[in-house]
């Protein structure tokens, strides 16, 4: 396995810095980035480019210079390569992914270059991990997806309660999400272009599992998924199909630090059952329509265009919360992660720390496409404490 040479030009560059939750992530590199970093803004617009580099400026940190200019097209291969094989992490946002991303992580896996998007896109997961993760394990290339709200606090949350409870015994956990925000209008194109996908989405998982060796002597599940009343949530707990349980049992088959047997259940919180009720009619009327290509663009219109968000003053109000309850050997521990926006400000700071984290930070030696938890773990989650987003223990 080779390692991505130190010599590179830049140490991270952002690609779709020109977009809002690019722009969100390059501000915050600005504001919090370390003194000497030598880094880019990616995009395919120049003059955009230009206006992104200009409304920086009065945020650049003592010591952080202002990013390069790089243009560079997700349909243009060459413009890509370069690109990858200039610094030594690449951290994009320009999504549908399943649409716009192979590309560039393509071009990331050959380069040996270290790679984190923003993607809550099962298929796109799965497929990448099909066609690109041999080459990025040859290259010494780490791959890692689901670097905002999706799925780092799930992630990072659950491997954060493993190490609370006893070694080498049978654990689970379960994870209940609260959440009082909007979600990008990038988001909703991706859960849009996802839903008409379904067939897509399960066969590339289909695949992956058929090709994907188990960890030898482990067992790794879901929990059981049910309705549930918990008062001490102040509401009602129903399973939530996202990529964040998937993310944490794929970092539980990578890390034995998760036990012989270990269980994880990832739900959504709910004040009333109505509420869920009517949320669930709502999502299984949009999987229904997305099917159909008229209607897959009229519900593409409703929500804000990839790109736009809401206010400041709206997104300082927004809010998450996930409580993670783990079981193992008679011993029972209640930890939470908690912060602000989670789709668009959190998920900004995620990303940013996860690109320096690769960037900067003594971490594990991995290769392919990993989890967060695999990838950088405790590294990770040092860095996001200082900025806000808070692992604790709250109960045993």
């Amino acid at each position: 396995m080779l390692r991505v040479s130190a010599d590179r030009g830049h140490d991270l560059v952002l690609f779709g810095a020109t977009g809002f939750t690019g722009g969100l992530t390059a501000r915050y590199l600005a504001e919090r980035g370390p003194a000497g970093l030598r880094w880019a803004l990616a995009g395919r617009n120049r003059s955009k480019l230009e206006a992104a580099g200009a409304a920086l400026a009065p945020a650049l940190a003592a010591g952080v210079p202002a990013p390069e200019l790089l243009v560079a097209d997700a349909t243009d291969a060459a413009s890509l390569a370069e690109l990858a094989g200039g610094t030594k992490v690449v951290a994009t946002t320009v999504g549908p992914y399943m649409l716009y991303g192979e590309p560039l992580l393509a071009a990331c896996a050959a380069a040996g270059t270290d790679y984190v998007d923003l993607t809550g896109e099962p298929e796109f997961v799965d497929r990448m991990w099909l066609a690109h993760d041999g080459r990025a394990r040859e290259t010494g290339a780490r791959l890692v997806h689901c670097c905002g709200f999706d799925s780092i606090p799930h992630d990072l949350g659950a491997h954060f309660t493993v190490q609370r409870l006893p070694e080498g015994v049978p654990l689970t956990v379960n994870g209940y999400v609260r959440i009082g925000a909007e979600f990008s209008g990038g988001t909703f194109a991706s859960a849009i272009t996802g839903f008409g996908r379904a067939r897509q989405t399960l066969g590339a998982g289909r695949r992956r599992r058929q090709a994907e060796l188990r960890p030898g002597g482990r067992r790794i599940h879901s929990a059981p998924a049910r309705l549930r009343h918990l008062p001490e949530l102040g509401g009602w707990a129903v399973p939530f199909p996202t990529i964040d349980g998937s993310v944490v049992r794929r970092s539980a088959a990578s890390l034995e630090r998760y036990g012989p047997e270990f269980r994880y259940g990832h739900n959504v919180v709910a004040k009333h059952l109505r509420s869920i009720v009517l949320t669930g009619g709502a999502v299984g009327g949009a999987i229904a329509l997305a099917q159909l290509p008229p209607a897959r663009r009229l519900l593409l219109g409703l929500a804000p265009s990839p790109g736009e968000g809401p206010s400041e003053e709206t997104r300082a109000k927004s809010w998450f919360k996930v409580t993670f309850v783990g079981e193992g050997a008679g011993e029972r521990v209640v930890t939470e992660v908690a912060g602000g926006d989670p789709g668009y400000e959190e998920t900004a700071k995620m990303l940013a720390e996860s690109a320096l984290c690769l960037a900067f930070d003594e971490l594990p030696e991995t290769a392919g496409q990993v989890t967060t938890a695999v990838a950088m773990g405790d590294a990770l989650r040092e860095r996001l404490h200082p900025a806000g987003i808070e692992f604790r223990v709250v109960g045993s």
